[in-house]
């Protein structure tokens, strides 16, 4: 079975945070097909529940059909988020108006969105520009200079391709791509802050997701519904308390936050390979 189709069993499992996921790292205007897509998707698994119980009844071997549908497990021999030493990747230092955070890069695995922070960045094209949408326990989205959610355009002048690779995860730190929808990447993204609280290795149970990666997730904290969905490229290795201390500020009903938090400016400290 492919990631794709794991994450639709994991997705399932996930109930609990629903509303998490509803308030997905999208902008404003995708908000309502994000909600539209998981209500089909939710139909399209009750719908296979009923085929499912329905083969189960006419070949009376529900034992069988259970097992023939358990997804295979992914393969992942490295995670260069956990495993990787910072100083063999590309890396910057973000100031924000709470203080500075580290991170390194995945060129490899995602390089479209790695050439596409790195090109902004160096243009100054986020100096200045705040997180206009806060989850405590969830995430923190910047990246748009028009703050509603709406805006900003990537370094390439037009949306581009989603970039999944199963050995980067939305881990607690990880740096992701928002978006509204497949293949509408720009210039916006969001930091992974949820802790390890809402997660439960029951939730993980025939999701085909690594050993390894679910002890990570267990043990670090995350958003693993978010997996296949957003495009992972970078990693805080350091100053997560920086993250914890946006991710708390005080926010309207929209998530904005009351008082701009914002990203200063953004120093390249190791490029990434042209």
């Amino acid at each position: 079975m492919t990631a794709g189709a794991a994450l639709l069993l994991f997705t399932a499992a996930c109930s609990s945070t629903e509303d998490s996921t509803n308030d997905n790292a999208q902008n404003s205007e995708a908000e309502e097909e994000s909600a539209e897509a998981e209500e089909n998707t939710g139909s399209e698994e009750n719908n296979s529940g009923e085929e499912e119980n329905a083969g189960s009844e006419e070949a009376n071997d529900e034992e069988n059909s259970s097992e023939e549908e358990q997804p295979e497990e992914i393969s992942v021999d490295f995670y260069p988020q956990m495993e990787g030493d910072p100083e063999d990747y590309p890396r910057a230092a973000m100031e924000t108006s709470e203080g500075t955070m580290e991170m390194m890069f995945f060129p490899e695995q995602a390089p479209l969105a790695v050439e596409n922070f790195f090109t902004l960045a160096e243009e100054g094209y986020y100096d200045g520009v705040p997180f206009h949408r806060i989850i405590d326990n969830f995430m923190i989205q910047g990246g748009d200079p028009t703050a509603t959610g709406t805006g900003g355009e990537s370094a390439f002048g037009e949306p581009f391709e989603d970039e999944f690779d199963p050995s980067l995860a939305h881990f607690r730190g990880a740096l992701a791509m928002a978006n509204s929808g497949p293949a509408t990447n720009g210039s916006q993204f969001f930091i992974v802050d949820a802790d390890a609280s809402q997660l439960s290795e029951e939730m993980f149970e025939g999701s085909g997701f690594p050993e390894s990666t679910v002890s990570y997730y267990l043990e670090e904290g995350g958003t693993p519904h978010l997996d296949f969905r957003h495009t992972v490229f970078g990693y805080v290795y350091e100053g997560m308390d920086v993250v914890d201390s946006l991710s708390s500020v005080e926010t309207n009903g929209a998530d904005k936050p009351i008082e701009d938090v914002v990203i200063e400016s953004i120093e390249i400290i190791e490029a990434p390979e042209s």
